[in-house]
């Protein structure tokens, strides 16, 4: 198993930008584990209506950067105390499969001392009833990543001021706040974990991995070359606030459910009974990108109908995953 600790970079942006380069290049031969830990920051989902996740208030008071990553899922608080993980390989086709990647981080957690430690749901690691890490997927040129966050010991205050999650998220978790969701990791560990700081916390994870794909870890040293190409990716995107913000244009309709695969959020203006614009929003994981709905359905009559015909030649399972045909036509109409 190859890694990057990456011990000294807590950008946020550079780390995302570092994150999509090792995918987009195949540096090493096999799967390759990344860690970073950023200064305060929030990141949203790639299908995700920013204005609506954030307390722009509280991030732009304090000074939070706000960005878009590449994969799908929710918006996260991050600060110091937290450790995000990735684990990038070739596309084997095991996208969603949450539990073959977040196994070994488990498994990790309980010989530290957090025994009840456990993958629940869709994607989120918990610790008896609360949560301690998202995770999410994409999948780019036959490369793919799954990763994630590890609230080791972060402000849960400032998680709970820096986002707004639907209150349908919250409903289905069947709890009344995000603050009540959550909990740090660290004081469910051992006590000789316990004294760990987040770098070495991230140490020990290493560790813990590299024993159970029986060997040791090899890290793989970024040169000059890498960190140009990854500034390049930090400009036109994290850095990028059309990619970060996007256009969020007024709509006249709103369609907005929970199910299985994830909150889908459909925006629409339409006019003379035709859909002029079209957005799809949510924290569902998609294989493909959700413009080529938008685009198929913009112009098209708003008729049940018509809008079916529209979606005929997509396999929706793709974008939503256990989302029935039917059911997302519901929604749209």
């Amino acid at each position: 198993m190859y890694y990057i600790r990456n011990a000294d970079n807590h950008d946020v942006t550079v780390n995302l930008a570092l994150e999509a380069y090792l995918i987009r290049h195949r540096l090493v031969d096999g799967p390759l584990l990344l860690f970073y830990i950023n200064d305060p920051c929030v990141i949203v989902g790639r299908n995700q209506n920013t204005i609506e996740e954030i307390d722009r208030d509280y991030t732009e008071s304090h000074g939070v950067p706000v960005v878009r990553r590449f994969s799908g899922g929710g918006a996260v608080y991050q600060d110091q105390g937290n450790l995000c993980y990735c684990f990038i390989k070739d596309d084997d086709g095991s996208f969603r499969d949450f539990g073959s990647f977040t196994g070994p981080v488990v498994e990790a957690l309980q010989r530290m001392g957090a025994s009840d430690a456990a993958l629940r749901g869709r994607n989120d690691l918990v610790i008896g009833d609360q949560k301690i890490s998202g995770n999410a997927m994409y999948v780019s040129g036959g490369r793919m990543t799954a990763h994630g966050t590890l609230l080791y010991d972060v402000n849960l205050e400032n998680v709970a001021a820096a986002l707004r999650p639907p209150r349908e998220k919250i409903e289905s978790k069947g709890i009344k706040s995000v603050r009540a969701r959550v909990t740090n990791i660290r004081p469910h560990l051992a006590p000789e974990y316990q004294r760990l700081s987040t770098g070495e916390f991230r140490d020990e994870i290493l560790r813990q991995l590299a024993q159970q794909s029986g060997g040791e870890a090899t890290e793989y040293q970024l040169t000059q070359h890498d960190w140009q190409e990854i500034e390049k990716i930090r400009q036109e995107y994290f850095l990028n606030w059309d990619w970060n913000f996007g256009r969020s244009p007024d709509f006249t309709l709103e369609r907005r459910r929970k199910f299985t695969g994830g909150l889908i959020d459909v925006r629409m203006n339409v006019e003379e009974k035709h859909i002029k614009d079209i957005r799809i929003y949510g924290d569902f994981f998609a294989l493909d990108d959700v413009t080529d709905l938008e685009r198929a359905l913009t112009g098209v009559p708003y008729r049940p109908e018509d809008i079916e015909a529209a979606l005929a030649p997509f396999d929706l399972s793709r974008y939503f995953g256990a989302v029935e045909r039917e059911e997302f036509l519901r929604l749209v109409i």
